[in-house]
C-alpha cells in the first residue's frame, strides 16, 4: 500500500471516529449585523451568544473609520517582516502607546495570541528549564511548552498548594530557569486565577510568571485595562486584540531586555509578515475607547450576574465562572450537541464545546455575553434553555 493511500485512509478513519464520538466540527459561514448581537447564517438571523467581541468594538464606527484611515495612508499590507522592512512607524507608535496606557516597560506586537504563546514560550524556555502550567491553560500555552523541550508539568486548576509543592520539589532538580504559566480568566470556564497568590509564590521561590490576560483585557480591571494592569511581579504579560479590542493580533508586555531578546530569538516574531495597517488602526482606536467604557462594562456585568442567577434557578451547572464567559456544563458530547442544535433551531448561535478542548464528561455550551446583548435577548435565551430542560 502506498504512503499516499495510507495517509488518506488514516484521515478518513480519524474523521469517522470523531463523528462517532460526537466531536466532529465544521465551519459556518456567518455575516454579522453591525451594532447588534445578531448574525445571518443560511438566510436566517440568529442571536450570537458565542462571540468574544465583548465590547462590540469590531463594528464600532470609530474603529472602522481609523482602520480605513490607516489603510488609505499606509496601504493594505506591511510588505515584510518587522526585521526586514515591515516595521512601520505605526507599529512602533502602537507599541509605545500600549506600554504607556497599560503601564508596561515595553511591548512587542505579535500576529495572534496563539502564535505569541506557542513561539514565546518555546523561545524563553529550553531543555534545562521547567514549565509549571495550570491544568486548564489554553492550548496555545500547552503547545508552546511542548515545543520548548523543557520539562513540562501541570498543577491542578487554581490549586496553589499543589503548585507550591511542585516548586519545593523542583529546588533540587537543577533547572536553569522555572516558569509558572497561567491565565487571568480561563477561556472555557470563565473563572479567574488568583494573580496575587501566583506573584507571591513566584517571588518566594525566585521563579518567573507568564500570565495570559486575553479574556480580561478590555473587560475587567481598572478602566477595563485587564487583571495584569499595574500588577508587579509578572515577567511576561500576554494580551490579545481579537477579543474585547474587536480586531486581531496580540502583544507581549515585558522588560526592555526581554523585548530585545524576543526580537532576536523568537521565530514567531522574526519570520512572519508584520500586522497590516488596517489592524494597527483598529487597535489604535480601540485602545482610545476602552478606558472610557465603564458604563458599557457595568451593563455587561449586570447581564452576566442576571443570566447566572437565572441559570442557577433553572438547575443549570455553570461552574465557578465570574466573568463574561459562562459555561453551561451538560456532560456528554451527544447531549451538548443536541442542545446546541436546539438553540440554533430557536434562533440562537451557541457552540458546543467538547473534548479535547475540555475534559471528557464536561462538554458544555460556552455562552459569552457582550455589550451588544440586550436584557430582552438574555431573557429569550433563558426561556429557550428552560424549554430544553423541561422538554
Amino acid at each position: 500500500m502506498s504512503n499516499r493511500r495510507t495517509f488518506r485512509e488514516s484521515i478518513k478513519r480519524a474523521l469517522s471516529e470523531r463523528k462517532k464520538e460526537h466531536r466532529f466540527r465544521s465551519l459556518k459561514s456567518l455575516s454579522p449585523i453591525p451594532g447588534t448581537s445578531r448574525i445571518e447564517f443560511n438566510g436566517k438571523e440568529y442571536i450570537n451568544f458565542c462571540s468574544n467581541d465583548y465590547l462590540g468594538l469590531a463594528t464600532h464606527p470609530e474603529v472602522i473609520r481609523r482602520s480605513k484611515e490607516f489603510t488609505a495612508r499606509f496601504g493594505t499590507g506591511s510588505g515584510a517582516s518587522r526585521l526586514v522592512s515591515g516595521s512601520l512607524d505605526i507599529h512602533q507608535q502602537l507599541e509605545e502607546k500600549l506600554s504607556t496606557v497599560l503601564d508596561l516597560d515595553a511591548v512587542l506586537l505579535f500576529n495572534s495570541g496563539f502564535q505569541a504563546n506557542t513561539t514565546i514560550l518555546s523561545s524563553i524556555a529550553g531543555k534545562r528549564s521547567l514549565i509549571l502550567a495550570d491544568k486548564k491553560c489554553h492550548n496555545s500555552l500547552i503547545q508552546g511548552a511542548l515545543l520548548s523541550r523543557a520539562t513540562f508539568k501541570r498543577f491542578r486548576h487554581n490549586d496553589y498548594e499543589h503548585l507550591e509543592n511542585m516548586l519545593i520539589e523542583s529546588r533540587s532538580e537543577g533547572y536553569d530557569q522555572i516558569w509558572v504559566v497561567s491565565e487571568t480568566v480561563f477561556s472555557m470556564d470563565g473563572d479567574r486565577s488568583d494573580s496575587m497568590k501566583l506573584v507571591g509564590l513566584c517571588e518566594k521561590y525566585s521563579v518567573m510568571l507568564y500570565l495570559d490576560d486575553a479574556h480580561a483585557l478590555g473587560v475587567l480591571g481598572e478602566n477595563g485595562l485587564g487583571l495584569n494592569y499595574k500588577r508587579e511581579g509578572i515577567e511576561l504579560s500576554l494580551g490579545t486584540f481579537g477579543k474585547a479590542f474587536g480586531a486581531f493580533g496580540a502583544f507581549a508586555g515585558c522588560s526592555r531586555d526581554l523585548k530585545d531578546y524576543l526580537i532576536n530569538f523568537c521565530p514567531g516574531f522574526i519570520y512572519t509578515t508584520a500586522l497590516p495597517p488596517s489592524v494597527i488602526g483598529a487597535v489604535d482606536a480601540a485602545l482610545d475607547l476602552i478606558p472610557s467604557m465603564d458604563i458599557q462594562r457595568t451593563f455587561l456585568m449586570e447581564n452576566v450576574a442576571y443570566l447566572k442567577e437565572e441559570l442557577a434557578k433553572a438547575d443549570f451547572e455553570t461552574g465557578v465562572s465570574n466573568s463574561q464567559i459562562i459555561p453551561i456544563i451538560i456532560g456528554t458530547e451527544e447531549e451538548t450537541v443536541k442542545l446546541s442544535v436546539f438553540l440554533e433551531s430557536h434562533g440562537f448561535l451557541a457552540s458546543a464545546i467538547r473534548p479535547p478542548t475540555v475534559e471528557a464528561g464536561a462538554s458544555r455550551i460556552r455562552v459569552t455575553l457582550t455589550t451588544n446583548h440586550t436584557k430582552e435577548e438574555v431573557d429569550q435565551l433563558i426561556e429557550v434553555l428552560k424549554a430544553w430542560r423541561n422538554r
